[in-house]
């Protein structure tokens, strides 16, 4: 049997980026999405603010995002190829889950700086990441140049005071990659003051 604290270090350093495009259903059933999502509020929120918004892409408007991630290439790269356009398109295809985490970070009067309520959000992030991995899904975020442009903001019907920050796509992984995922030694992000 493992133990709890074996567990979370199994869980925490187990948990890799899993491309949108190896994400694929099954997707989490209700009861598990709202598990997900629910881990959210356990991250740390000064003054319990709730500096992020989650926003779950339903079937029904991915092809309203795809058409926006199809606007914004065309805006940047009006010479873009046919197939070009057709993956900006289906990149709001991919996954069972797609979640569009934004940054809330108007409220000036509860004192609490941006740069506190980003971490807010990203301890969010990663507690969906940590939940969806618990449950044996798979999880990857992306963002690319559509996430902060007009489009999207107006798709989304953002205040002046939202920021887009990420995706988070969720899913089953359809192929695991060869080899771990590297990552930095200790001494790399780590030192005594």
């Amino acid at each position: 049997m493992m133990l709890l604290d074996e567990y979370a270090d199994a869980l925490i350093h187990g948990r890799v980026h899993v491309s949108p495009k190896r994400l694929i259903e099954p997707g989490p059933s209700a009861e598990q999405k709202k598990r997900i999502l629910e881990s959210a509020k356990a991250a740390p929120d000064h003054g319990r603010n709730t500096p992020w918004h989650f926003y779950e892409i339903s079937e029904s408007n991915r092809h309203a995002l795809g058409a926006v991630f199809k606007e914004c290439l065309l805006e940047r790269d009006p010479e873009a190829s046919v197939l070009q356009v057709q993956e900006a398109q289906e990149k709001a295809l991919r996954g069972p889950l797609l979640l569009l985490a934004v940054a809330k970070l108007g409220n000036t009067a509860d004192g609490v700086s941006e740069h506190e309520k980003m971490v807010s959000l990203g301890c969010a992030i990663q507690n969906i990441l940590l939940a969806a991995h618990a449950l044996g899904f798979g999880s990857g975020l992306s963002s690319g140049k559509a996430i902060t442009s007009q489009q999207l903001r107006r798709l989304f019907n953002l205040k002046a005071d939202e920021y887009p920050i990420c995706f988070i796509t969720i899913g089953t992984v359809s192929k695991n990659k060869s080899g771990s995922a590297l990552r930095p030694d200790l001494s790399a992000y780590h030192s005594i003051f």
